[in-house]
């Protein structure tokens, strides 16, 4: 008798964490998307971004990367953003891919312009600068040095 008391205390401990997980993640995910706008930026490259990744601006996080698509037309990289709607970007900010660490981590940077027009929801930014992979810089540096 011992050990099933035991065995459900044991049991509604697990349940308690596995709840409090649950409650943690709903609040971090951030699901009602209500205050926050969705911003779109085209690149040549995504190499190493992934869905779930940062949107940073001055350094402080304000979105996160939603999806990530190919445009058949012009064969660019389209990245869906979700940003914090109180973030007023000018309609000339221009967007970056960049490692947050040597491991391949990286998040957008969004650099803001000065124009007196507010990129608003579902709007493009066109001014982008893609990823640069750490080892086709390795490879040019060392081939660059054996001429």
């Amino acid at each position: 008798m011992k050990y099933n008391f035991i065995e459900t205390i044991m049991g509604a401990i697990v349940l308690i964490v596995a709840v409090s997980f649950v409650v943690f993640g709903i609040n971090t995910a951030k699901i009602n998307t209500k205050d926050e706008i969705i911003i779109d930026a085209l690149f040549e490259n995504v190499a190493g971004l992934n869905i779930g990744d940062n949107v940073k601006v001055s350094g402080i996080n304000v979105g996160k990367i939603i999806d990530l698509k190919l445009v058949r037309e012009t064969n660019e990289a389209q990245v869906l953003m979700s940003l914090e709607k109180n973030i007023n970007l000018p309609e000339d900010t221009s967007a970056r891919i960049t490692s947050s660490n040597l491991l391949g981590g990286s998040y957008v940077e969004i650099i803001p312009g000065v124009s007196e027009k507010i990129l608003k929801d579902n709007e493009t930014i066109y001014d982008t600068t893609s990823s640069v992979s750490f080892t086709d810089l390795l490879g040019k540096m060392i081939f660059s040095n054996n001429n």
